[in-house]
């Protein structure tokens, strides 16, 4: 029996309610869906707060009620990108298809032969990593834009005071 698998990637710095929401409509086509985690090797930094095991509790918990099989998997950049797929393609499950609206990895996928779907944003205006990261800081509302088990994540490990740590200056 050949399983359907298809391979969504994302920082998900943090994970949030438009991520829900493609994975949510990719795994009515597929049976399971392979989420690769990018930029695994970065945390601690203003675009790229939260650790790769963060970004996995977060979305495990979010899926968690959710009828997605999924697999979320940890991927390192490489600064090579003719390689790229390669390298992806060694570090998950094999899949049929790939869900991306990310103008250089639709590219990359298509070049190495391989299905491309490209899935409507949602309400992409609001739901962005770098929206919700900037309310953060703004101490304004970011709750209402991630799966509350996320906030619940962001909570356990003090993640808006650690992004505003390291989204601060030494300067005087």
């Amino acid at each position: 029996m050949h399983m359907r698998r298809a391979f969504y990637i994302g920082r998900f710095q943090p994970f949030h309610l438009g991520h829900y929401s493609i994975i949510n409509d990719i795994a009515r086509d597929v049976d399971e869906v392979v989420i690769g985690i990018g930029s695994a090797q970065k945390s601690h930094e203003p675009k790229n707060p939260f650790t790769a095991g963060e970004r996995v509790m977060m979305i495990r918990h979010a899926l968690e009620d959710a009828d997605v099989m999924h697999y979320a998997i940890p991927i390192e950049d490489l600064q090579r990108n003719a390689v790229w797929v390669s390298h992806i393609i060694s570090m998950t499950p094999p899949f049929d298809v790939v869900y991306s609206n990310n103008p250089l990895v639709v590219r990359l996928f298509k070049e190495a032969g391989i299905n491309v779907k490209q899935p409507p944003m949602y309400q992409r205006e609001g739901y962005s990593g770098s929206e919700i990261r900037r309310r953060m800081l703004a101490d304004e509302n970011w709750r209402s834009l991630v799966p509350e088990e996320v906030a619940d994540v962001i909570d356990d490990i003090d993640g808006v005071n650690r992004l505003k740590s390291v989204s601060g200056s030494d300067a005087d």
